[in-house]
């Protein structure tokens, strides 16, 4: 049975950027615009308040995972942050990966591990727009484990070490994504995968992405009435059934192009479109570029 979860997670290429250690003595706060990367982090001791840009505060307790796919601004501060305009001191590296934020000489009352990946695929944003805003795991043990391991892995200079990492964010992303499925996570694939009718049909659309789906089809795989199913499907996944199925159909053409498995024609087929000139209106309204145009460019970009 095909794994939507684990297919998206697999073409998003995820691999280590870095990882540290940090230390916290209240008061204290640190922002940061992070560009879209993905960030994560895990209070290993004490606690603090993480804001993402467009959502409420969050406070994070021992055993807290927190993942964002796709960061803008990030702003984490102690429990009892600083007033108002009272600037933090930057964090003092430690040396090692560690490092020290807030009063130097007070004590420590917060120990947590933070860290970004990166997503290889160019199809990242597009991928990302499948997954939650946002994901919360309390209590998780295994997520901590998983980041733990990366964070040792990255510090050591072992042989297959960008295998072992490659492998260790696909499973650390999964674990976290799984982990929130139906709790705290925001629209996405996610809880789309946690409602059993939903789930039927996403399963169907990346089984049988060639199939000419119609919202009725996909709501008779959900046994659901049309009406339900797509009022459903837009509430919990975050987009309407056929912006998901294009989406997803896109990434695949994205992905046979770029490994050249194919030509045009043979790609419009495997996703779905009866005619090559048909998929490559859709392709190029979704892209920006012609197939044939993108497969060049894919081709002199992997030659370089």
């Amino acid at each position: 049975m095909v794994d939507p979860l684990a297919e998206v997670v697999t073409l998003l290429q995820p691999s280590a950027r870095f990882s540290k250690l940090v230390f916290g003595a209240s008061p204290w706060r640190v922002s940061r615009s992070d560009a879209g990367q993905p960030f994560y982090c895990v209070v290993l001791e004490g606690g603090c308040r993480i804001a993402i840009d467009g959502h409420e505060p969050t406070e994070l307790l021992p055993g807290d995972f927190i993942l964002v796919p796709a960061a803008y601004g990030v702003t984490v501060s102690s429990l009892e942050p600083p007033p108002t305009g009272v600037e933090t001191p930057a964090p003092l590296a430690l040396g090692n990966g560690e490092f020290r934020v807030g009063a130097q000489d007070g004590p420590i009352d917060v120990r947590m591990l933070v860290g970004h990946c990166s997503f290889g695929s160019p199809d990242a944003s597009l991928l990302v727009s499948l997954l939650p805003q946002l994901v919360h795991v309390r209590g998780e043990q295994r997520l901590a484990t998983l980041v733990q391991l990366v964070r040792e892995e990255s510090r050591e200079q072992r042989p297959a070490r960008e295998v072992v990492l490659a492998r260790l964010l696909e499973v650390l992303l999964i674990e976290a994504l799984r982990s929130a499925a139906g709790t705290n996570a925001s629209p996405g694939l996610v809880r789309g995968l946690a409602d059993g009718r939903l789930a039927a049909a996403i399963r169907g659309m990346h089984e049988r992405p060639m199939y000419d789906w119609t919202v009725a089809e996909l709501a008779n795989e959900a046994a659901l009435s049309r009406s339900t199913f797509f009022e459903r499907f837009g509430r919990t996944v975050g987009v309407a059934p056929m912006e998901y199925l294009l989406a997803w159909r896109m990434a695949l053409a994205k992905d046979l192009l770029r490994r050249n498995a194919g030509g045009v024609a043979e790609i419009a087929e495997r996703v779905g479109y009866n005619s090559a000139s048909t998929f490559s209106t859709a392709f190029a309204r979704h892209v920006g570029r012609s197939p044939t145009r993108y497969a060049r460019e894919q081709a002199a970009a992997n030659a370089a």
